[in-house]
């Protein structure tokens, strides 16, 4: 009886341990919990800062520029002289193009001569039609001629009128293009002494600072050359591009934030512009995107980013989306079930399926709505194979 006993019991252990052998072991999860807070929804982008009113100074006229005495950062007042400039001489003729001036004006001798001459003809032709004119209108009062020869020859003195003003402007042509090579051969033995020739002097419009200096040596610039760039720089704004998808979300008293502009902290903003027009940009990735401009005013105190400059590079935020209190869960944690979402909480050893409302999300956290307290403990980076009331253990 005792040896049945004891084989009963042997029985039963090696039963138990057969079926602890076949029983799947809890799988192992990474958990997170569910938290209440601040959500925020952003756009990130890179942006850079620029002075908010640019002048650009340029040349008024083609000449030669002194040389400069401002340089990069100098503060000027209103009215400050810039620059000077002297109005450039005409170019110098070489011996074969003032041999060629030469004979050209020549030729525009001989052709007022010769308009000269078609003038004096003209007027002479005038003259004898007048006269005529004069006889038979006298003959016709007579009655010697009839009406018609007086109205061929009052016709005919019209016509003598008309050619004698046609070759008077003619030789009013002739003359001034005379007049215009005689003053190109006169430059070819002029002194090119600058003195006695007045300088123009560029003024500061504004009180502000040098930006950017581009023509510092003396030397020769074209009208409407660049010479510098004012600005003041305690007056920045920040551009940034955005997707046109994400700009579409933006309305003007957007907040942002400014990282990453190589100051301690973070700087506030608020979106004052988007640029009513798009453009298209090749992303880093060689595809055509849609971007448009969005401006940013720096709403932190001037003191907070002193050493901010034009053209710096900041880390832009735009805060679309901001809820206090939420309710919020890992974005790993989250996955599609159909038209829903999904996640697996932690309870008692078990995965337990349960389905969510996501709100928004951004790259870290969701805000969700559901039913689950503060604290409590869900899977992310569920496997595709677990299941609801799997058994796991956190890792």
């Amino acid at each position: 009886m005792k040896k049945k006993l004891t084989l009963g019991l042997l029985g039963l252990v090696i039963l138990a341990l057969l079926i602890w052998a076949f029983i799947p072991a809890p799988k192992v999860v990474e958990v997170g919990t569910v938290s209440q807070g601040r959500f925020e929804r952003a756009i990130q982008e890179d942006g850079k800062t620029r002075v908010r009113d640019r002048y650009l100074i340029t040349a008024p006229i083609t000449g030669r520029m002194g040389r400069s005495s401002w340089n990069q950062g100098d503060a000027v007042a209103l009215a400050d002289h810039l620059a000077t400039l002297w109005p450039a001489h005409p170019t110098l003729l070489d011996e074969r193009t003032r041999a060629e001036q030469v004979a050209h004006i020549a030729a525009m001798q001989a052709s007022m001569e010769k308009a000269q001459a078609n003038t004096e003809r003209a007027s002479a032709a005038l003259a004898q039609a007048r006269a005529q004119h004069q006889r038979s209108e006298t003959l016709a009062r007579s009655g010697f001629v009839s009406p018609n020869q007086s109205d061929l020859d009052l016709l005919n003195l019209r016509l003598r009128e008309k050619e004698l003003s046609s070759a008077q402007h003619e030789e009013d042509s002739s003359r001034y293009a005379l007049a215009q090579s005689r003053v190109a051969l006169r430059q070819f033995f002029r002194p090119t002494d600058a003195s006695g020739i007045q300088a123009f002097v560029v003024k500061s419009p504004v009180n502000a600072r040098v930006l950017k200096i581009y023509q510092q040596s003396e030397g020769l610039v074209a009208a409407g050359a660049p010479l510098m760039e004012l600005g003041d720089p305690t007056q920045l704004e920040v551009v940034v591009d955005l997707l046109t998808e994400d700009a579409a979300q933006i309305k003007p008293g957007t907040p942002v934030q400014l990282t990453q502009w190589g100051g301690p902290g973070v700087l506030s903003g608020q979106v004052r512009l988007i640029e009513p027009a798009a453009f298209t940009k090749v992303s880093a990735l060689g595809v055509d995107e849609q971007r448009v401009n969005a401006v940013i005013d720096i709403t932190s105190a001037p003191s907070e980013w002193h050493t901010l400059g034009d053209g710096f590079k900041v880390d832009v935020r735009v805060l679309v989306e901001v809820v206090d209190k939420a309710t919020k869960v890992p974005v790993s944690a989250i996955f599609p079930m159909g038209a829903r979402s999904g996640i697996f909480v932690l309870e008692n050893g078990r995965a337990r399926l349960q389905d969510i409302t996501v709100q928004a999300r951004n790259g870290i956290e969701a805000w969700v709505k559901t039913d689950l307290p503060v604290g409590r403990q869900i899977i992310v980076y569920p496997d595709t194979k677990l299941k609801d009331k799997d058994r796991v253990k956190s890792r």
